[in-house]
């Protein structure tokens, strides 16, 4: 039998390990371009997710993550979690995600699964296990706004490098798909 706890952080682990690869070999103009109407970029949403791992696991259970407030706090610029300014560097976004994901990992270590702590801004109390599954479902999803900007960006597919977890690139696919949905819109009408 496995352990509830080992099993959601390997499933955090992975989502954090995708958002990471999302941003290799690619540029400085290409992990921070908004290649979405509501600006949507690989360096953002690392940015957020460290924000995130920061308060969810650091301020919730009275253990502060050290380092620069937090993106919620203060007279922040709102969504300024979701964009790299420019004088913000890749390499300083990027440790500072994996500091807070090891800080992260060492309250998940620390504390049982029903330890009960108190996100700001969030009514009531929480547990460490509505937590840890709230940050797996967040980082699982922001991986897979990652997966769809890096495709715009070349390409690149999947939960790891070189796309092995998607199908292939099929042409007559994509025909067939399209096909499909001009004929349900003409027939809906």
């Amino acid at each position: 039998m496995t352990d509830p706890k080992d099993d959601l952080l390997v499933y955090l682990q992975d989502a954090r390990d995708v958002l990471l690869w999302k941003l290799d070999g690619l540029s400085e103009y290409d992990v921070r371009r908004p290649l979405t109407p509501t600006g949507t970029n690989l360096l953002g949403l690392v940015k957020h997710l460290a924000g995130a791992e920061a308060l969810y696991f650091g301020q919730t259970f009275g253990r502060p993550f050290p380092g620069t407030p937090l993106w919620i706090t203060g007279d922040a610029e709102p969504d300024t979690d979701l964009w790299a300014r420019a004088d913000e560097t890749r390499e300083d976004i990027v440790g500072r995600y994996r500091r807070a994901c090891a800080h992260a990992d060492e309250t998940i270590a620390a504390l049982p699964l029903d330890a009960v702590g108190r996100t700001p801004g969030a009514p009531g109390d929480t547990t460490l296990h509505r937590v840890l599954t709230h940050m797996v479902a967040e980082t699982q999803r922001h991986a897979g706004h990652a997966d769809i900007v890096r495709e715009l960006v070349d390409g690149a597919v999947g939960q790891r490098p070189g796309g092995l977890n998607v199908a292939p690139r099929d042409p007559e696919h994509l025909a067939r798909v399209e096909r499909a949905a001009k004929e349900a819109a003409a027939r809906v009408g």
